[in-house]
């Protein structure tokens, strides 16, 4: 079986690097082919995607990044390498997007806790383990806390600045408030994990394993009379205040969303006296300097990023960004995303003029 093996281990390198192409009856016949090509066709297989090749020039992943941004480098996490599981030990490969030896191996399937950057550690996690390492994000509200704690909420300090969750944070927002992956105002209670039927209650019973692409299918079979997800809605608030709630329950948290981005530019102007504008890269908010609410991509850069944050200020921006890093909140855990936002506008309503009296909070 070993030759077998080893000849497989070489088709999949070949496919994946683009040296070899399968005719497209060679790909219908041959599982293995169709599979890499599914792969192939996934974010997790994008060999140009920056996820994998924005260190070429350093020549390597840094061990910070190489768990989530390097095969090698994920292998190493997991031990499946001789090392210690559960850390990094070397530097990742370029070019080496997450791939088959990633899940596939007798670590990867053992793998069934992670710990969150909050500290918690989640067990009983199954297949959505090897998910979860990746898509935990990088910080949790427990970071915007320790920040924030020894300063006045309305002082601009010069200790603050922005407190990014990263990218690909489906499973802190899918748990809520059992591993605080976003800021949890205080008095406030957040829902937990979201449970799902128990067909669709894990990172591969809605997306598919090789492409990632979701499953739309078995969504539809249940939730009867909606032609897309995003009209699906099982609490029928007015989360938003804009008085539809004939839309499904993703529009309730893009409204929201909308409105506490415009409350945040109002706040930094009026309260923190600089202009702040959203751009969609790092560090992602930059100082507005003519205030109309847009920024040249010249000007999205870190010199101009924006400084004066006050602790109210940070923790609204901070919500709003684990909103805007996980698109799918509204299947994640919906709830848990109009609460964030709910209570983010809340917290600004304390100085700007905000219309709280029309929204309502699951």
């Amino acid at each position: 079986m070993q030759p077998i093996r080893s000849v497989q281990k070489v088709l999949i390198a070949l496919l994946a690097m683009g040296w070899l192409i399968m005719p497209s009856a060679a790909q219908n016949d041959d599982p293995l082919a169709a599979l890499v090509e599914a792969w192939l066709s996934s974010p997790h297989g994008d060999y140009h995607s920056p996820s994998f090749t924005y260190w070429n020039e350093a020549g390597e992943v840094p061990v910070a990044c190489a768990a989530c941004h390097s095969q090698t480098g994920f292998i190493d996490f997991l031990g499946a390498d001789g090392s210690t599981p559960g850390e990094v030990n070397h530097p990742g490969v370029i070019n080496a997007p997450i791939g088959c030896a990633s899940c596939h191996t007798s670590a990867a399937h053992a793998l069934d806790s992670i710990t969150f950057p909050s500290g918690v550690e989640v067990a009983s996690l199954g297949d959505s383990a090897t998910c979860s390492v990746c898509h935990a994000g990088r910080q949790s509200g427990d970071a915007v806390t320790a920040a924030t704690n020894a300063i006045g909420e309305d002082d601009v300090s010069e200790d603050l600045t922005f407190i990014n969750i990263h990218y690909g944070v489906a499973a802190s927002v899918m748990h809520g408030s059992e591993v605080r992956g976003g800021y949890h105002y205080a008095g406030r209670s957040y829902v937990g994990r979201f449970m799902h039927v128990p067909s669709a209650n894990t990172c591969t019973d809605c997306h598919d394993a090789h492409t990632t692409r979701v499953e739309t299918d078995s969504c539809m079979a249940c939730h009867r009379g909606v032609e897309d997800i995003r009209d699906i809605r099982t609490r029928h608030g007015d989360f938003d205040g804009d008085g539809d709630t004939s839309r499904g329950i993703h529009a309730e948290i893009v409204g929201l969303h909308g409105q506490l981005y415009e409350a945040i530019r109002t706040y930094a102007a009026d309260v923190s006296g600089t202009p702040i504008v959203y751009a969609n890269r790092f560090p992602y908010f930059f100082i507005d300097a003519d205030g109309d609410g847009e920024i040249a991509p010249e000007d999205a850069v870190m010199p101009n990023r924006y400084r004066s944050w006050t602790p109210r200020l940070l923790k609204a921006a901070y919500n709003y960004q684990v909103a805007a890093k996980d698109k799918g909140g509204y299947v994640h855990n919906p709830a848990y995303m109009l609460q964030l936002l709910h209570d983010s506008l809340e917290s600004l309503s304390a100085q700007v003029e905000i219309d709280m009296s029309a929204l309502s909070r699951p």
